[in-house]
């Protein structure tokens, strides 16, 4: 499975695969066009887009850690488009993202997804997350609000 860094010629892309994702889950979502310009925005600064082909992305935001010198990554976006599901282009884009924020020094990685997506959850715990903190920690939570 072929999986590269976006540049900002690839935004058109990144926005309608984003656009098709919140489209999806029922979520508000900006057009394909907006969320290609925030994309051309973002892309120079600590969002990294990582695409395999045309049918799925992640993206990853990076930022100082509080406990280490290193960077911490967040996965914000892990997508692919359904029809595709299956033949291990999540699987392949989570590798890329992993070995893309260890070769930039990030020493965590963190996301969050919902209880009903099954398969993410899986993928995310076949490839070493877990649920808890530490080993045989407390279950974790993630938390959000609009402000």
């Amino acid at each position: 499975m072929d999986v590269r860094r976006a540049t900002p010629d690839d935004a058109e892309l990144i926005g309608e695969l984003l656009h098709a994702f919140n489209t999806e889950f029922d979520e508000p979502t900006p057009s394909a066009t907006q969320m290609a310009a925030r994309v051309r925005e973002l892309l120079p600064l600590d969002t990294v887009v990582l695409l395999s082909g045309d049918l799925g992305l992640a993206v990853i935001r990076f930022q100082p850690s509080l406990w280490s010198r290193n960077d911490e990554a967040y996965l914000a976006e892990l997508y692919v488009r359904p029809e595709h599901r299956g033949a291990g282009i999540g699987r392949a884009l989570l590798t890329a993202v992993l070995d893309h924020a260890r070769g930039r020094g990030a020493d965590y990685i963190h996301l969050g997804t919902t209880e009903d997506d099954v398969a993410a959850r899986h993928l995310y715990e076949r490839m070493g997350f877990r649920r808890t903190e530490g080993d045989d920690g407390p279950l974790m939570f993630v938390y959000e609000r609009e402000l």
